[in-house]
């Protein structure tokens, strides 16, 4: 069975392999095993540009290299023409010898992929939607058009679509899914975290301004001054570095938080079962790994409620953020000084990230590549 990807997300060029963003090559690494040939419709990049990158463990048997394109200017506007007209050619051409065409989505490639598939209705296709699935949120129009593309069972045809969480009024090729980070045998015992010393909270991401990093940091300067003895690490690099690291010296807090940059999974991990709290007030997310993976190790996740990130949390998983320092300041307090409650909803997160392993991913995605 010949597998085709069709992505915005890029190839990195590497001496020995291919490599890709590390969280997406360790998917692509299952969906590959489940196909006889994978060959992929997507950018190419001679570097890495800061990205975290991982060398994918397998061969690519044949990649259709497509033109990058924005149109923020007039001149990038008519570049744009000419990038999606070649890129239509590419991915028609592709999807023409594909036995399975698989659409990641949203983005300027899913858009195309969304488009194109329409002339294959009788190939199997499926789609990863891997934004906001949530009806009502505010989405860029060309979001809301592959929405629409993909959701629409009279154009569209032999697709099931995999969204984060659960919606009502779907059409049937919508299908509820996960993203899996630990397999079966990471199932460690962790040990209980009590608030007799530090309390550590952390925050794992892009400190870009979308995910609020300096929220998280004025959340943490909150309970500071409110007496309590807590310790913030930001793991991830970005835009919003500058700002936090000026903040965090004019206001002497380089006691209290840090700023540790990009780290490999085994640090982060450790991170995970130690900390109290993870800290993620993001303005969008499709399926927040760091959620599911911070759950997966006891570390209670306290989130904004975007998304899938509330049938995640649910009510006894964790906490809501309402993006006000006073309430939320007050939703930690409480947790800290409630050690039973605390213990429980770790537990609780703890029992239900577990669910979600690389195992049953593997099966599902195995499922979806033979039905």
């Amino acid at each position: 069975m010949k597998l085709l990807i069709i992505s915005s997300a890029p190839l990195i060029v590497s001496e020995k392999n291919w490599k890709a963003y590390s969280p997406y090559a360790k998917e692509l690494e299952i969906w590959q095993h489940n196909s006889k040939e994978i060959m992929f419709c997507c950018p190419i990049w001679t570097d890495d540009r800061g990205l975290l990158s991982t060398a994918l463990p397998f061969n690519i048997d044949e990649i259709n290299k497509l033109i990058e394109f924005k149109s923020t200017s007039f001149y990038s506007a008519l570049k744009s023409i000419f990038a999606v007209i070649i890129n239509l050619l590419k991915i028609f051409k592709a999807m023409k010898t594909a036995d399975h065409i698989h659409l990641r989505c949203p983005g300027n490639v899913g858009l195309l992929g969304c488009i194109v598939q329409l002339f294959f209705p009788k190939k199997k296709k499926s789609a990863k939607y891997a934004g906001n699935w949530d009806p009502n949120a505010k989405q860029p129009l060309s979001y809301k058009l592959q929405r629409w593309i993909l959701s629409n069972t009279f154009l569209t045809k032999n697709m099931t679509v995999l969204v984060y969480g659960e919606w009502p009024n779907q059409t049937k090729n919508v299908k509820p899914f996960f993203t899996a980070s630990y397999s079966e045998n990471d199932k460690k015992p962790v040990a209980l975290r009590n608030f007799n010393g530090i309390v550590d909270l952390i925050f794992v991401g892009t400190l870009s301004a979308g995910k609020r990093p300096f929220y998280v940091l004025q959340l943490a300067e909150k309970l500071l001054k409110r007496g309590h003895n807590v310790r913030l690490k930001f793991f991830g690099e970005g835009p919003e570095r500058a700002k936090l690291q000026d903040y965090i010296h004019l206001n002497n807090l380089t006691e209290s938080v840090f700023l540790l940059g990009n780290k490999g999974k085994e640090e982060i991990k450790s991170a995970y079962q130690t900390s109290h709290f993870l800290i993620l007030p993001s303005q969008s997310e499709g399926w927040p790994k760091v959620v599911a993976e911070a759950m997966f190790w006891g570390c209670l996740p306290i989130a904004t409620p975007i998304s899938c990130v509330a049938n995640m949390i649910g009510t006894d998983r964790g906490g809501l953020l309402k993006l006000d320092l006073d309430k939320d300041c007050e939703l930690i307090e409480n947790l800290m000084v409630n050690f039973d409650v605390y213990n429980q909803k770790s537990e609780n997160a703890m029992n239900w990230s577990r669910f979600y392993t690389l195992e049953k991913f593997d099966a599902e995605i195995k499922k979806l590549l033979v039905k």
